[in-house]
């Protein structure tokens, strides 16, 4: 497994707090040219007992189809040069509209079999607050454009659970549950193969956070985030859809490979600024227990290209048996397919009263019911375990 995290976006959209840095004059070639560097260096962490790949970001697509092909040629050179079981890149409506159809077919003849695209919504005044630089009329294009293409694998993130701004964008701007109905709806006639849909939190750092300090922004009622929430699960399931984790809805047969690997802890290899690494170094049981880490810093990633030494901008902590239990037990109750019983150590009278469900093969799992308080639930399974 391969994460690459390419740090550049045109702008700052109002909610992310991902590491990212606005596209430099000079291009981009100097951060692929580290890229690469790292790569090589560190080519011996990557492990395919999941051979995928996923680019993100930041925004991919603000690269050059000629950057993209260096990073392979990297891989390659490496060892790890594909075909990929699934490769990943993400997408901004404003860059495939822009660049054209002949990026994309460029992008898939590269290997190229998934594209996850950033719509988040449809609605005008919740985009601009957002300060994304599409409009609802450019996702729909940016749609069309990708099928005509060739894409055949395509999934859109959406956000729901905003609140009030006040004062922002020429007015008062409010994310009403009409609005997520009418989200959902749009979002469903482009038939997208994947559906990620994320409840809003104050990231550290973003601008809705200095909006909620200056009192320019009041966050949505829970009982309102939790009323779109059933809203979205009952939506898609009706049209089709397997919830298989939290966050994320698939048509049967386009569940994420990539990302469903990180929820059963798969040991992946992460390169470029900011991005995470699961080494396989394991205890007895074969559990990956070191897990790695780029500082946040472009420039310090770049200086480290040049001498060679990319442990001067890495971080590492290595993780006990009781932290990997625990891990195991929040990343899995994320999912449809839960965990053993065993790892919370349930019997049957018990399951129920934890907030769990039993499945086949001595397994539970969070119902979809009360996955909205899934953290909840999770939360108050380590502490009495």
């Amino acid at each position: 497994m391969i994460y690459i995290h390419v740090p550049y976006c045109r702008s700052f959209c109002s909610y992310c707090g991902f590491y990212s840095e606005l596209v430099p004059k000079c291009g981009t070639e100097a951060f692929v040219n580290a890229l690469c560097v790292e790569i090589t260096a560190r080519a011996e962490e990557i492990t395919e007992e999941v051979n995928t790949l996923y680019i993100g970001g930041g925004t991919p697509s603000v690269l050059p189809l000629s950057a993209f092909a260096r990073i392979l040629e990297a891989l390659k050179a490496s060892g790890h040069g594909g075909p990929y079981e699934e490769f990943t890149v993400e997408v901004n409506p404003e860059d495939v509209l822009e660049k054209g159809e002949g990026y994309v077919r460029g992008l898939l003849a590269l290997g190229v079999n998934r594209i996850s695209m950033g719509v988040q919504s449809f609605d005008p005044g919740v985009l601009k607050v957002m300060n994304r630089r599409h409009d609802a009329a450019g996702a729909l294009a940016a749609v069309r454009l990708l099928r005509s293409a060739g894409v055949k694998n395509l999934g859109i993130d959406l956000i729901f659970g905003l609140g009030r701004f006040e004062g922002v964008a020429g007015g008062q701007v409010e994310f009403s549950s009409e609005v997520w109905e009418r989200t959902l709806a749009q979002a469903l006639e482009l038939h997208p193969e994947h559906i990620s849909a994320y409840q809003l939190s104050i990231e550290e750092g973003s601008a809705i956070e200095k909006l909620l300090e200056r009192g320019k922004y009041s966050e949505a009622d829970d009982d309102d985030c939790a009323a779109q929430y059933s809203s979205l699960c009952k939506v898609l399931a009706d049209a089709g859809y397997h919830h298989y984790e939290v966050s994320n809805f698939a048509l049967p047969g386009h569940e994420a490979v990539h990302n469903a690997a990180y929820w059963r802890r798969v040991p992946y290899a992460g390169f470029g600024p900011g991005a995470h690494t699961l080494l396989p170094a394991s205890l007895p049981g074969g559990d990956p227990v070191m897990r790695t880490w780029n500082n946040p810093s472009l420039k310090g990633y770049l200086k480290a290209a040049v001498s060679g030494d990319f442990e001067s901008v890495r971080e590492r902590e290595t993780l006990g048996p009781e932290e990997v239990r625990d891990e195991k037990i929040m990343l899995g109750l994320r999912t449809s397919e839960g965990i053993p019983a065993s790892l919370v150590g349930t019997d049957p009278a018990s399951v129920e009263s934890m907030g769990l469900e039993s499945l086949q093969g001595d397994r539970v799992r969070i119902p979809e019911s009360r996955l909205f308080v899934s953290d909840l639930i999770t939360g108050e399974l380590l502490r009495q375990s």
